[in-house]
């Protein structure tokens, strides 16, 4: 069965982070490698954007070898060594039945702390992450059967009375989990950001109560008029 049709007044969004994790290698350190690091995509709560991204490009610094690097299955992530910052290009593709617009984010690459005058240590690194917010407006019914009860996905506008589709189950379980961060080496060192989800969540909830409030008052206004409308005729 294939589903095709776009859902109207539906919109899903997929909260992610983008940024990366370097370590100063300390006696390790030579001229032109003095740092090791990782730039990523992941999701915000380190769930599984596999479902959702298809493959990301980084584009690193001409310097590098092979600077165009693509990676075709969570994690979304490249790891490199060297001495200095710049900015790296990073593209988005979705799976088929979420978007054909790939998506492009920036990241500066952080190696030194803000710091500058202070030590630098081996065993803390440099951490700088983005939290952003994908949002995939009127969404096709394929994409919403398959991500409905997938913790990476949130739906913060659903018309009221609106019944999703029914599930598509997963096809290779274990493959589920092979693409989250939770268990990540670097994990220990990503941000928190259960905050945002939360207020995410809350502003969500907030819009769907505003959207049933309007449609009763809609509702209440076609019955005053028709009671207006009524009241009019039996007085001639």
């Amino acid at each position: 069965m294939i589903l095709n049709k776009m859902l109207k007044d539906v919109e899903i969004s997929v909260p992610i982070v983008y940024g990366n994790v370097s370590f100063w290698l300390g006696k390790k350190a030579s001229e032109y490698q003095s740092h090791k690091w990782t730039v990523y995509v992941r999701g915000a709560t380190n769930e599984d954007l596999g479902v959702v991204v298809k493959r990301a490009v980084f584009q690193l610094h001409s310097s590098f070898n092979n600077p165009t690097r693509v990676v075709e299955a969570p994690p979304f992530e490249v790891s490199e060594a060297g001495w200095g910052e710049f900015e790296i290009a990073i593209t988005l593709f979705f799976h088929s039945d979420v978007s054909d617009k790939p998506l492009n984010l920036f990241h500066h690459l952080k190696l030194y702390p803000e710091d500058e005058s202070g030590p630098m240590s081996t065993k803390k690194p440099v951490v700088v992450e983005v939290y952003d917010e994908i949002s995939f407006p009127e969404p096709s019914e394929g994409f919403v059967a398959r991500v409905q009860n997938n913790p990476v996905v949130t739906f913060p506008r659903l018309p009221v009375g609106f019944t999703l589709p029914p599930l598509v189950p997963v096809e290779d379980a274990s493959r589920k989990r092979r693409g989250d961060t939770k268990d990540h080496p670097l994990s220990q060192w990503f941000l928190n950001f259960s905050e945002a989800d939360e207020l995410l969540q809350l502003a969500a909830a907030r819009q769907q109560v505003q959207a049933h409030i309007a449609k009763l008052r809609r509702q209440i206004s076609v019955i005053e008029g028709q009671h207006q409308q009524s009241k009019s005729i039996s007085d001639q």
